[in-house]
C-alpha cells in the first residue's frame, strides 16, 4: 500500500485516522506538535509543526510519502491566540506543506477544508455544490483562511496538475464526545433565532468524515467533495430536540447588542457574527454519495440525535 503522512496527527480526527490508515494497510507517519498520549501501534510518530518550513521539508524529505493527509489547523483558538498566530497554521503551514509535497515528489494531498469556505452570505443558494465558488467571509478567521488554502489549491491544479488533490469541505462535525464553539451555542438556557432565518445545519458524524479520509487516500475521485450528511435540522428543530425554546430576534438588534458585548468583554463574538447564524452554508452532497461513492451512515438528522442522546448520557 501506500507511505501516508498524517499532519495533525494527534489531534481530534487524526487520532482517529492514523489508526485507520494502519488498519487500511498503509505505512503512516504521524506528524504533530506533541507525542500521542497512547501511541498508535504500526504507525511512525515524529514531532513536526507546520509553521516551520524547513521542518516541514526535513520530514517530508526523509519518509518520502506517497499521500500527505493534511489535517493540521485551528478549527477553535486557544485563549489568546492571535489572528496572526492562526494564519500561520493555517495558511502558511498550508504553503509549506505543499513546497515539501512539490520538492519531494509526493503523488496527492488529502485536505480537510470547511464547508465554511463557501463563506456565509445572503446570496448564497440553498444548497451549494462544490462548483460553486469559496468565498470565505474575511470577519471570521477560520472560513477566511479556509478559502485562503483552496485558493493555494487552485492555483496549483494548474501550475503543479502532478500533484493530485481530494479536497474534502466538511459540514459541522458532530460525534460522541464533541465540544466546540456551535454546540456551545445549544447549552443556552434558549437559543438565539434571528427573525427571517430558519439557520438551516448540515451535520456529519466524526466516524463517517474518518472513513472519508481514508477512502480519499486512493479514491480515483480528486477535486472539491461536499462531507455532510443527508438534509438539513433547522434551529427551531434543534430547540424542540433539547426541550428548549428559541428566541427571536431582529438582526439589527441582535448585531448592536454584540458590539457592545464585546467591548465590554462580555462576550468573545462580536456582530459580525450574525452573518454566521443568518446565511450558514448547506451543502449537497450528491458527489459524495455518487462519484466518491461514500454514503455517510448517519444523516444530518440522525447525527444530531446520536450526539444528543451522548451528551445526555455524559451528564447523567
Amino acid at each position: 500500500m501506500s507511505t501516508v503522512l498524517v499532519t495533525g496527527g494527534s489531534g481530534f480526527l487524526g487520532c482517529s485516522v492514523v489508526p485507520g490508515l494502519v488498519a487500511d494497510g498503509h505505512r503512516v507517519v504521524s506528524t504533530d506538535l506533541r507525542m500521542p498520549s497512547a501511541p498508535v501501534e504500526g504507525a511512525a510518530h515524529v514531532l513536526m509543526d507546520v509553521t516551520d518550513e524547513a521542518a516541514v521539508d526535513r520530514v517530508v524529505g526523509e519518509h518520502r510519502p506517497d499521500v500527505v493527509v493534511h489535517l493540521a489547523s485551528i478549527v477553535t483558538p486557544g485563549p489568546g491566540m492571535t489572528r496572526a498566530q492562526e494564519h500561520a497554521v493555517d495558511v502558511l503551514g498550508t504553503q509549506h506543506v505543499l513546497r515539501a509535497c512539490l520538492t519531494h515528489g509526493v503523488r496527492r494531498i488529502v485536505v480537510s477544508s470547511s464547508g465554511a469556505a463557501y463563506g456565509y452570505h445572503a446570496d448564497n443558494p440553498e444548497w451549494l455544490t462544490e462548483e460553486h465558488p469559496v468565498r470565505g467571509n474575511t470577519a471570521f478567521a477560520y472560513s477566511d483562511h479556509k478559502r485562503q488554502v483552496e485558493e493555494l489549491l487552485t492555483a496549483l491544479r494548474d501550475s503543479a496538475p502532478q500533484l493530485e488533490q481530494v479536497i474534502l469541505r466538511i459540514g459541522t462535525i458532530l460525534g460522541e464526545r464533541v465540544d466546540n464553539q456551535i454546540t456551545a451555542l445549544w447549552d443556552w438556557p434558549r437559543l438565539l433565532k434571528i427573525r427571517g432565518s430558519e439557520s438551516p445545519f448540515v451535520f456529519i458524524w466524526d466516524s463517517d468524515v474518518v472513513a472519508i479520509i481514508r477512502r480519499a487516500v486512493d479514491s480515483p475521485v480528486t477535486g472539491p467533495v461536499n462531507v455532510a450528511g443527508d438534509g438539513v435540522v433547522t434551529l427551531d428543530e434543534i430547540a424542540a430536540a433539547l426541550g428548549k425554546r428559541t428566541v427571536t430576534v431582529p438582526e439589527p438588534l441582535l448585531r448592536a447588542a454584540l458590539a457592545v458585548a464585546k467591548r465590554l468583554r462580555a462576550t468573545p463574538y462580536g456582530p459580525e457574527q450574525t452573518d454566521f447564524l443568518r446565511y450558514r452554508p448547506v451543502l449537497d452532497n450528491t458527489r459524495l454519495k455518487n462519484e466518491f461513492g461514500y454514503v455517510p451512515r448517519l444523516t444530518s438528522r440522525e447525527a444530531f440525535a446520536a450526539w444528543r442522546q451522548a451528551r445526555e448520557r455524559h451528564r447523567s
